[in-house]
């Protein structure tokens, strides 16, 4: 669930190294890397407005905007899952040249990258780090809206894998960058994601109709989701990566839901470490130390099976598996170690039986991370997709995988 490309190799590479570091040289590195903290943009000084894409603040932005674009950070008004109102912030992209036509809008969902204000993709040196077919969408005269979610910039904690939050997020993206003086975007949208994003993605799908009617959602691309919850928990712990992400998902939940108690959910020993991790970003200095905590717990961080109790329950409340009224694409590598395709498939196939039209495309040779690489199959089945989408094109889904 994340914008991996950089980080996640370097998460390989360095765990050799961190294997031979002495417990207080590792100490020293940990505090001195503790991620920085996001601007004075992210700072609202009033009350936020309880109406949800409400545009608050905006600029022109340039770090990582590919050339022939311009960009804007915009600062919004959106809500969390219970209704209460939320700050968060946005990258704006279009192409440089005016149309004669509105620009449709490819609304990006981005990967994992932490749970805390420093870990937005707007602060970093590459915002649009991890998605894909950017300067074909620029080509299309595409615009491009991509939410760092609340909590990322702004103040809190990313609600992670909390469906509603990361959707609302989404949607209010969209809904504040139409407010952009001087820029002029459709009302149409095309939902993109990766990972975690593949999640807010589909749930965006699920209550685009009713949180924001006023879009008119005309697809959902799902790139390696993270659908199945309880069953990426589960397999997961024997990773690295998985134990990082479940101690986002423990402390994001345990801060979302009063009933997810840390104390009762983790085992012994994995207090601290689990505190630490959900402290960093999954990219910069901080992933030395993010790689050793997950080192230390060694194996899974739970007392409990994480299907059962108050976490299993609010796992399973946040699989995306609701109605979805638009085409729907999910893409997926058969390398990926990550996200299971046994368990993709699973999922597409109960999606399925319930009823959902989806577009399944499978990738041979392709992981978590190739199955997005520039020139990759997966550009080209995306854009044309997504062509056929704003073109009113009818989508032809088929539930059975359709090898790439």
């Amino acid at each position: 669930m994340m914008s991996w490309r950089r980080s996640f190799k370097l998460l390989l590479r360095t765990l050799a190294v961190l294997v031979g570091l002495s417990v207080v040289g590792a100490g020293v590195y940990w505090h001195a890397t503790l991620p920085a903290q996001s601007d004075a943009f992210y700072v609202w000084p009033s009350a936020i407005p309880a109406q949800p894409g409400k545009l608050l603040r905006a600029e022109p932005f340039t770090r990582g905007i590919p050339a022939g674009a311009k960009g804007w950070r915009i600062l919004y008004a959106t809500a969390h899952a219970n209704g209460s109102p939320a700050l968060a912030s946005a990258i704006v992209v279009a192409p440089a040249s005016d149309t004669a036509e509105p620009n449709p809008i490819i609304a990006w969902a981005h990967g994992t990258t932490g749970i805390v204000p420093a870990c937005a993709p707007s602060l970093s040196p590459q915002p649009l780090d991890g998605m894909p077919a950017v300067a074909l969408a620029m080509q299309r005269h595409w615009a491009i809206v991509a939410s760092d979610y609340a909590g990322l910039g702004t103040a809190g904690m990313q609600a992670y894998l909390v469906g509603a939050d990361e959707a609302h997020s989404v949607l209010d993206a969209v809904r504040a960058a139409r407010q952009i003086s001087g820029l002029r975007l459709a009302d149409d949208v095309v939902v993109w994601g990766h990972s975690q994003g593949g999640h807010a993605a589909l749930w965006t799908g699920m209550l685009a109709t009713t949180y924001a009617p006023e879009l008119r959602v005309a697809g959902i691309a799902a790139l390696a989701p993270a659908t199945d919850l309880p069953a990426l928990e589960d397999y997961t712990q024997d990773m690295l990566i998985g134990r990082i992400l479940s101690s986002y998902i423990v402390m994001a939940y345990s801060e979302t839901y009063p009933d997810v108690s840390r104390t009762d959910t983790l085992r012994f020993g994995a207090s601290l470490p689990v505190r630490d991790m959900a402290r960093r970003c999954l990219d910069g200095p901080g992933v030395l130390p993010l790689i050793a905590d997950a080192w230390i717990v060694h194996g899974a961080i739970f007392k409990h099976d994480p299907a059962s109790g108050p976490l299993g329950r609010h796992l399973r409340e946040n699989i995306p598996d609701g109605a979805i009224h638009a085409p729907v694409f999910i893409a997926q590598g058969l390398d990926d170690p990550l996200v299971k395709p046994s368990i993709q498939q699973a999922f597409v196939q109960g999606d399925c039986a319930r009823g959902q039209p989806i577009t399944y495309a499978t990738y041979a040779g392709k992981d978590h991370l190739s199955l997005l690489a520039p020139g990759a199959r997966l550009e080209t089945d995306l854009v044309n997709w997504t062509q056929d989408r704003f073109d009113g094109v009818a989508a032809v889904s088929g539930c059975m995988a359709q090898a790439r």
